[in-house]
């Protein structure tokens, strides 16, 4: 029997989620109407205001693919910029890696913001392109050495034999970046989500929830969606 985290009291996981009601908690308004004619610049308007409040993580999102079996894959990982004249997301990764495979076979993905202390959330879809590779090697260079290492640590998601083994790993590769400090990881590549639809998400304690989707064809149109 797995017991309950003190504080919770008893009963089913059901019984305890019922008894925590999402967004029971004064939240900020929105309104629609004052929103840009793109979405870029409300997106930036809501992560500054996420960092403001002081929220953890606010630059991190979930990056949805596809993998060869048609089937959903999704992981967390850090935004790296905005383009919001060309409605752009930048994020990173090795080519190598799932997601670089999945983005190669399928340049196609959903990128998912959520600020709990905000009941804000903005869903991302669209067309994925990489960057020139000079872009890439640059934006590797401003990394930390501990984020460098790990791209030289081995195959991403490869199984291992145990923690030892990676813990070998990053620091022949702390040496080996320590020795020629220029070194760039040959895989590593910035893609840009080039956004084809933009949903911004406004929770409300009464269920009231607003949602403001913006589309693109020729120019962006917004619509109201049903909560």
């Amino acid at each position: 029997m797995v017991e309950q985290p003190e504080g919770l009291g008893s009963g089913t996981v059901a019984g305890l989620l019922r008894e925590r009601p999402p967004m029971d908690r004064a939240l900020p308004g929105f309104d629609p109407a004052q929103a840009p004619a793109a979405p870029g610049p409300l997106f930036v308007e809501w992560l500054l205001g996420a960092l403001a409040a002081g929220v953890p993580d606010a630059q991190v999102a979930t990056l949805s693919t596809v993998d060869e079996d048609g089937l959903p894959d999704a992981r967390m990982l850090v935004l790296r910029d905005v383009d919001t004249e060309g409605a752009g997301w930048l994020f990173a990764g090795d080519t190598d890696s799932p997601k670089g495979r999945q983005l190669t076979a399928n340049p196609r993905a959903a990128l998912t913001f959520y600020w709990p202390a905000l009941g804000r959330q903005v869903r991302i879809r669209g067309e994925v392109e990489s960057a020139a590779p000079e872009v890439s090697a640059a934006e590797f260079l401003t990394r930390s050495p501990g984020a460098r290492a790990a791209a030289f640590s081995g195959p991403q998601s490869a199984p291992m034999a145990s923690a030892a083994e990676y813990d070998a790993d990053f620091t022949a590769a702390l040496t080996r970046l320590a020795a020629d400090p220029a070194l760039v990881a040959p895989g590593h590549t910035v893609y840009t989500l080039r956004a084809t639809t933009v949903e911004f998400w406004q929770g409300d304690r009464d269920r009231r929830h607003v949602r403001l989707c913006y589309r693109r064809s020729a120019d962006w149109h917004r619509t109201l969606l049903r909560p």
